[in-house]
């Protein structure tokens, strides 16, 4: 990504993440527009393909993507684009990943063995990407370091704490990797 003084540039982002770890949510709290959003119903036809174990209360799921913009600065947009987190969807990634730039890793504390066939796909996809902590209400405040080492990731992977409910803390992970792609030119 280069950025030429007064040239807006657009950058494509994945918002990816296992089944119910919040993308549409995300970019629901974050888009300047109103977002793309394909959500389903919850049906039979699920039973046996998608744990609800974690997500009891979950009614819809996203069946294609999500779609939504923001505009950093000036000279930067970004498109987001969500990825469907059930394994059956994950044909959709191939086609979601061509062009992005990199991907907004959201992942769950308490279900962080789901986050390791999501990471597979990023890394197999080439995509530099960040982790986004997702805080659910009444879930256990892990330390960063033991997310990182349980997860396996890089020093250089950058990691941060967000409720994906909230726009502000939407918007600064998206900058965090932001920031870290940035980085990655100099």
């Amino acid at each position: 990504m280069y950025l030429d003084s007064g040239v807006l540039t657009a950058v494509k982002i994945l918002v990816v993440g296992h089944f119910g770890v919040g993308k549409t949510t995300c970019i629901g709290s974050i888009s300047e527009i109103e977002p793309l959003q394909t959500e389903e119903e919850i049906t039979e036809a699920s039973v046996g393909f998608d744990d609800l174990s974690g997500t009891p209360d979950k009614t819809t799921t996203t069946v294609a993507m999500d779609f939504g913009r923001l505009t950093i600065s000036d000279e930067v947009v970004l498109y987001l684009f969500g990825t469907p987190g059930q394994e059956r969807f994950k044909e959709m990634w191939e086609e979601l990943s061509r062009g992005a730039l990199g991907a907004l890793v959201l992942v769950d504390p308490e279900r962080l063995s789901e986050s390791f066939p999501v990471l597979d796909l990023v890394e197999r996809f080439g995509l530099t990407y960040a982790i986004g902590v997702n805080r659910f209400d009444g879930t256990t405040d892990y330390p960063l370091a033991e997310i990182r080492e349980a997860l396996e990731l890089s020093d250089r992977t950058p990691i941060v704490v967000c409720d994906v409910r909230d726009q502000q803390s939407s918007a600064q992970a998206l900058i965090t990797l932001v920031h870290h792609l940035l980085s990655l030119l100099d």
